[in-house]
């Protein structure tokens, strides 16, 4: 059901030599961008009207308006499963406790007497926040895009989730009544690329962001490829993965049901174990078949998911080794599952989020740990992070400086200014002083 791939002998290569040893799912953002592009001008040209035409076409739902309304929120939270809204309220809880803690506080630097530099934070205006509703419906990433945007003093929050032809063209419920939780009522029945073309464009009912995050499927990473420069974006979220760093002392009862847990999500999702132990290895391998065989979406997802090429069991030296493997990876979740898990994770540089132990999989942080399970994908936590308060924030740099501070150091400006031939910059501080830059005291 699951490839192997042998690391074990030789000595590992580096940097990209070693990452393309390593399995990956094809996901060809560039090539959707043709695809998208056209849908992206028709909502630009055409507004709510190419909206309501893509919910006809995609969704198989006519529309007779793309904004939910108030009375729709209302209802699906009055009739949501006393249960799930617990679970909702407590994820919603846990995540404002962590999110809370990331907000920044403006910050003054004498850098000499009479001249400061300020940081101030400031959030984005507005932003728009995407949730899926394909192959499955997340409430869950309703809480991970607006509790920090929330937190980070957001004023103006958007949200668009599929129309579902099961409800009447509104999103799925469940996402509507998690929107009534967190104080989101601004709620559009729009999908894929024209959900982004709408946050980017606007459109005669959604006035436009200037920021759009939240996953989704390959279209609405080409729409953000797209719109790239014209608005924010958080990434471009590809398939889902899991990587677990395990040796000798892991269950592999327990690492079975993580890689199954993330293979469900898609038939792109990558699951991938890296051990030393062969031992190990073939227990997770006879584990899977029957845990597998008892749950659902088996054949379009799970198994299609689990013996793709972006998914396999990686046999190393040791748990040095198997440390320089998932660096490379790079994986969205990496659960570390060794003796002394903690320490082995303190060694990880490159991971979305790292699940210490047994008793932190991955499921926990989709739902429930107060971590953000909106994280980058394909090798991109090598050099970008999870979503944060941070993201929805911009740095501002305020610089005050009296006369005498910029007398003491406008000799270097002028210096600087004209060795990178700007005599223009210099002049800018030569005006200032009647043409005679001060000397140095």
């Amino acid at each position: 059901m699951i490839s192997r791939i042998d690391l074990r002998g030789d000595a590992l290569p580096e940097g990209p030599a070693l990452r393309d040893l390593l399995p990956r799912a094809d996901f060809d953002v560039a090539a959707a961008l043709e695809k998208v592009r056209p849908i992206c001008e028709a909502v630009h040209h055409r507004g709510d009207a190419a909206l309501i035409d893509f919910a006809e076409r995609f969704d198989g739902v006519r529309l007779d308006q793309v904004r939910v309304p108030a009375a729709a929120l209302t209802r699906a939270l009055e009739e949501l499963d006393p249960a799930v809204r617990a679970a909702l309220e407590e994820s919603i809880r846990r995540a404002r406790l962590v999110h809370r803690e990331q907000r920044r506080t403006t910050h003054t630097t004498q850098v000499v007497p009479g001249g400061t530099v300020t940081e101030k934070w400031v959030p984005v205006e507005r932003v728009g926040l995407y949730a899926p509703g394909g192959r499955s419906v997340y409430p869950s990433s309703v809480i991970m895009n607006a509790v920090p945007a929330q937190e980070a003093g957001v004023a103006s929050i958007a949200l668009a989730s599929p129309p579902q032809a099961e409800f009447g063209g509104l999103p799925h419920p469940t996402i509507l009544a998690a929107c009534a939780l967190l104080g989101v009522d601004e709620v559009y029945a729009a999908g894929g690329a024209g959900a982004v073309a709408m946050f980017a464009h606007g459109t005669e009912s959604c006035p436009p962001v200037n920021m759009v995050t939240g996953p989704g499927n390959i279209w609405v990473a080409a729409a953000k490829r797209h719109f790239t420069g014209k608005i924010g974006i958080d990434a471009e979220a590809g398939p889902t993965e899991i990587a677990v760093l395990a040796d000798a002392t892991a269950d592999p009862v327990h690492i079975a049901s993580d890689l199954i847990s993330q293979a469900e999500h898609d038939p792109l999702a990558a699951a991938v174990l890296v051990t030393d132990s062969t031992d190990l290895a073939d227990a997770v391998e006879k584990e899977l078949e029957p845990q597998v065989a008892a749950t659902k979406h088996i054949e379009d997802r799970i198994r299609p998911a689990l013996s793709g090429r972006q998914s396999a069991i990686v046999l190393v030296d040791g748990v040095d080794e198997g440390l320089r493997v998932v660096d490379a990876y790079g994986a969205e979740h990496l659960e570390i599952q060794t003796a002394d898990a903690a320490a082995v994770a303190e060694r990880v540089r490159n991971a979305g989020a790292i699940f210490v132990g047994p008793w932190a999989p991955v499921s926990l942080g989709d739902y429930a740990a107060g971590s953000n399970h909106v994280l980058p994908t394909g090798g991109c936590a090598c050099h970008s992070s999870g979503l944060s308060v941070q993201s929805f924030l911009r740095g501002i740099h305020i610089v005050d400086y009296t006369k005498d501070a910029l007398a003491e150091v406008a000799h270097h400006v002028v210096t600087l200014a004209e060795a990178e031939d700007l005599p223009a910059h210099g002049a800018a501080i030569k005006a200032r002083f009647g043409w005679k830059v001060p000397t140095s005291k």
